[in-house]
């Protein structure tokens, strides 16, 4: 018989030795998110409902372009990380493989065409 105390068994991360640093990956995204989104936010707000020219030059320069990009990429991260602990909770087996292996393409490739929007607006 083993005599472990509380704290020891705590100990290791849990059952799948990764949702600490899950946890604390989501934490720091939400935290860099929140910093940047209300710049992203103040850019494409003043980039909203304007004429392709004005758009055109709003994002031809490097930190508009730049800004926009890291939210792309790292919303979109944060969002199939997200969504991956959701499935987690609520499916099983093929299913859950299934579904985070499709929202991981989707998103990749949402990120892929908004990458390549961006680029097509700045250059």
């Amino acid at each position: 018989m083993r005599y472990l105390t509380a704290r020891k068994r705590a100990e290791g991360k849990g059952a799948s030795h990764t949702g600490t640093e899950h946890h604390w990956s989501m934490q720091v995204s939400a935290v860099g998110l929140a910093l940047i989104v209300p710049t992203f936010l103040y850019i494409f707000g003043k980039a909203l409902g304007s004429d392709y020219a004005t758009v055109t030059e709003t994002f031809s320069h490097p930190i508009p372009a730049i800004v926009t990009a890291l939210v792309l990429i790292f919303g979109l991260k944060h969002f199939n990380r997200g969504f991956e602990m959701m499935a987690q909770d609520y499916l099983r087996g093929s299913q859950l493989k299934a579904a985070i292996m499709f929202m991981t393409a989707f998103t990749y490739g949402l990120a892929a065409t908004g990458l390549f929007a961006l680029a097509k607006l700045a250059l």
